[in-house]
């Protein structure tokens, strides 16, 4: 088994701000600072992570952003259309098993990361009644062979993971 860390976008734009379509809704100044003290609490746990892949919208692709830049990976963010918001849990649960056996980041949205954890966990994606809040990370063990299920390793609020940082 290996870790999968899930990860939802931080604080953007609102949906429907004047002249911001929402797949070009960028992070607020808030919701950068945060991610950056996100990506600190991150980084005190000493993450083993080898990629990030990302939605490609502007929010979760600068999210991705920062937290390789907190966690100094090496490695770019990779940009996978299937994290993208219109995709559905089961999309990312077949793209998810064509990814090599390494610790892997994803970063996207809200319900699709709700209903990827419940799918994961539990083999269907609405039996889990759970919702990330913008920034929040769990983690799951991957299964080594087919037939398993997803292990729930642990989940934290970004509120929590900002004051790991704080240390």
């Amino acid at each position: 088994m290996w870790e999968l860390y899930i990860v939802r976008h931080g604080i953007a734009v609102d949906r429907g701000t004047p002249g911001i379509p929402d797949d070009e809704r960028p992070l607020t100044p808030r919701g950068e600072k945060r991610m950056r003290e996100v990506a600190a609490g991150l980084a005190a746990l000493e993450l083993p992570v080898d990629r990030i892949a990302s939605s490609p919208l502007p929010r979760a692709r600068r999210t991705a952003e920062i937290l390789a830049h907190g966690l100094r990976m090496a490695a770019d963010v990779e940009i996978a259309a299937v994290l993208r918001a219109e995709s559905t849990a089961r999309d990312v649960a077949e793209w998810l098993g064509l990814q090599p056996e390494a610790p892997l980041m994803i970063v996207g949205h809200n319900p699709t990361l709700d209903e990827l954890l419940s799918l994961l966990l539990l083999d269907d994606p609405r039996a889990l009644r759970f919702e990330f809040k913008k920034g929040g990370v769990a983690c799951l063990r991957r299964p080594s062979s087919d037939g398993e299920r997803h292990v729930l390793e642990w989940l934290a609020p970004p509120k929590l993971l900002r004051r790991l940082g704080d240390d």
